[in-house]
């Protein structure tokens, strides 16, 4: 690998932590798709992420857990391009996007008032009148009945 990614100032993920492999992509392409190893697998060692604290180490393993093969090493794959270079920097981008993610520390949750149980329409009361009274209709006037007339 070339050079490091740098995410921020002080959080850099070094070349010696980076294994990039170009694979066949699968879909469209023409004949160019079963010639050309366009797809890119990029692998990074998170153990190396240099610059990170210990809550934001922890943050980036729950982040790319799904993402990780059995030597613990982050799997990138990027096939958005044609281009073996573009995607290369896309797949360079996404892990620069992991680690920025986890540098930020989620919001902490606060607990809102319980809202007030709202008696069921059944318990009466005031409410319950209230709707009998404004189905009922204006005074004086007659329900119609459920027959229709012609």
């Amino acid at each position: 690998m070339a050079e490091a990614i740098h995410v921020t100032a002080a959080v850099r993920v070094p070349a010696s932590a980076l294994t990039a492999h170009a694979v066949r992509a699968s879909g469209p392409g023409g004949q160019n798709v079963n010639k050309v190893a366009t797809k890119i697998d990029l692998r990074v060692d998170l153990g190396a992420v240099e610059g990170l604290s210990d809550a934001a180490r922890a943050r980036l393993l729950e982040l790319a857990r799904h993402r990780l093969d059995a030597d613990g090493r982050l799997v990138v794959t990027s096939q958005v391009t044609r281009n073996q270079a573009r995607n290369l920097e896309d797949a360079r981008a996404r892990v620069a996007a992991l680690v920025r993610a986890a540098l930020t520390p989620p919001a902490p949750r606060v607990r809102t008032a319980p809202r007030p149980a709202r008696p069921p329409p059944a318990a009466g009361g005031e409410e319950a009148a209230r709707r009998r009274q404004a189905a009922a209709g204006a005074p004086g006037e007659e329900r119609l009945s459920s027959r229709r007339r012609r």
